[in-house]
Formats: structure tokens, sequence, C-alpha cells
């Protein structure tokens, strides 16, 4: 067997209580293919890692999955149904799914309340007192509620990723994706947010996240996927993957990383 087969070391998601399932799914943009007949399935409440070097495919994937890119081949699956299917409403399944990218996207003309409830008010059709409410539920739990009326340039780096997390969260989605969510952070800032998702991982959330931070990985982690060529090249627990990999490709990309300071 070639050296850079695929490793599929320990545990695989059950196909019993899958959340997010994807099979042989293909994007591409011009002449590159992004993903390459790429295959996941995600447990419910498992926190599932993706790893890899940047255009590996993995932010690409999290756009796949919330369908603001179309895949060119292959199937996506939440809770068995089909959503890349070209009938299903991208709205209505967005509404099961939050994302929250490494850049914030919040409103700079509307306080922290105002971001947070925007969707609920506006999508929902969640009436402001119950819509607040429910927003103060979880800027209190993040320790935010003191910011509630503040506007996004008056917060840290760390303290906006958390009002965006919130923004995802407060619709009680399904699944969670987090797109490099530290990568904009000061270092210093970074213990904020990864001491949210912690939180969010033990109260059982299913996450998918893309990240570049190893130390994140491990923290979080139930299973890690090393991404190359738009594929899973090797997947195990964080000991596994991180701590003895099998692939001389994860091996490489994991040296780069430490030589980077970022393990």
């Amino acid at each position: 067997m070639s050296t850079d087969e695929p490793a599929g070391r320990g545990p695989a998601a059950p196909a019993d209580g899958t959340v997010l399932s994807c099979a042989g799914v293909r994007k591409r943009f011009g002449s590159t293919e992004v993903l390459a007949g790429f295959d996941l399935a995600v447990a419910e409440h498992e926190v599932v890692v993706l790893i890899g070097a940047s255009g590996s495919g993995k932010s690409t994937l999290l756009r796949c999955v919330n369908l603001l890119e179309e895949v060119d081949d292959g199937t996506i699956h939440l809770d068995g149904e089909h959503i890349t299917d070209p009938r299903i409403n991208p709205d209505r399944v967005r509404q099961r799914i939050g994302l929250v990218f490494q850049s914030y996207n919040l409103f700079p003309h509307l306080s922290v309340l105002d971001n947070v409830t925007l969707a609920p008010r506006r999508v929902h059709r969640i009436v402001r007192a119950a819509a607040e409410e429910r927003a103060m539920t979880w800027l209190s739990r993040v320790g935010l509620a003191d910011k509630a009326k503040e506007y996004p340039d008056r917060l840290s780096g760390g303290q906006q990723q958390r009002v965006a997390i919130v923004r995802a969260l407060v619709n009680s989605p399904r699944l969670l994706l987090l797109d490099e969510v530290t990568s904009a952070l000061d270092p210093e800032l970074v213990g904020e947010v990864l001491t949210m998702v912690r939180d969010l991982k033990s109260d059982g959330m299913t996450m998918l996240l893309a990240t570049h931070e190893m130390g994140f990985a491990k923290q979080v982690a139930d299973r890690v996927c090393f991404l190359s060529e738009g594929r899973i090249l090797e997947q195990g627990t964080p000991a596994e993957v991180l701590g003895d990999p099998q692939q001389p490709r994860t091996r490489q990309f994991l040296q780069r990383i430490i030589e980077s300071g970022r393990l």
C-alpha cells in the first residue's frame, strides 16, 4: 500500500445518530479541484477538527455544508436530509446550521444585543422581548452581558468573536461550523474563545471546526482529520494524529507547525 493512502485509525462517527454526512463531495474553482471526492460523517455531540495546509479544502467544505457554495458532485446530508438536492430551500437549511468566520462579521452600526437578535427577529419572527431574553441568557453565560448595549468597535477581538459565536448559537442550531475562529486574534485572546468552545463541547454541541491552531485542536477535538488535496488523508484522536501521525504528509505539515510555534 502507498504510504499516502488515507489512514483511518481512531473512532469513526457511527452510522446511527449521524448529524452530518458528506459523501463523494467534489468542488472545483475553474480548473482547480478543491474538494476531491470528500467523505466525512459527524456524529451527534461529536467535535471534529479539520487541519491541513491553506488550500487543502477546509473552508470550502464548511461553505459547502452551509450551502454558500454549490457542490459539483456528491451529496451532503443533515440529519438524514439530502441538503444538496437542488430542490431544497437553502435558507431553511441554514436555520439549522450555525457558521462563524474568522472575521467576526458583526454589523458595526448595531449594538451587541441587536447583532445577536437580528436573525431571530427577522428570520424566525420571534418577538423582540423573547429574542432579547434568549440573547441575554447566552451573553450572560459567556461573560458579556455588560456589553449588550456596546457597539462592536468598543470590544476586543476575543469579545467580538464570542459575540459572533453567540449570534450563531441563539437559533439553537443542530450543527455549529467554526472557520478559523482564532486566527485573527492576538495570542492572549485565543483563550477566551477556546474556553467558550470547550464549554459548548461539554454541553454536547455538535461541531465541525477548521483551524491552524493545533493547541486548540488538542483541547476540543474528539476526532482530528488531516486534509490534503481535497480529501481526508489521516484521521483519529488528537493523540493519534497530532502525537503519532502515520502519513508522511501529515508529519511534514505538523513539523512546519512546530517550527512556526503553533503546536
